[in-house]
């Protein structure tokens, strides 16, 4: 039977390691299971993570590059509308492959989830 594992994201992709931890987790998951499917809720400053062109210093992780993993992989990504929308992302470029989302699509996947794991 197909386990769904929703993770959920609210800090900023940089300042903190919880979104870089949630995303090193999707990634494994995708890996080793790979009949496992694998949902990233972004919420909060967490929509930030889903932002194109993020050039970060060599040696230090890129969330827009494990989330395209995650994706490559499988995954889905859906970011919170509202969220989105408050700090001025609706009209900006997103990772190719992630969608503006509601609460109403979290709902369903929390019901719809064998397990919800928040960051």
């Amino acid at each position: 039977m197909t386990q769904k594992i929703l993770i959920l994201i609210n800090d900023a992709p940089y300042g903190t390691e919880k979104a870089y931890n949630a995303l090193r987790l999707a990634m494994q998951l995708g890996k080793d299971h790979a009949d496992t499917e694998v949902r990233v809720f972004l919420m909060a400053d967490a929509a930030n993570c889903a932002l194109v062109n993020q050039n970060t210093p060599n040696g230090y992780y890129n969330i827009e590059r494990m989330l395209k993993a995650v994706l490559a992989k499988g995954g889905e990504v859906k970011i919170c509308g509202g969220c989105a929308e408050a700090r001025g992302l609706k009209s900006t470029p997103l990772i190719e492959g992630t969608e503006i989302s509601t609460m109403a699509d979290l709902t369903q996947w929390v019901v719809d989830s064998d397990k919800v794991i928040t960051f």
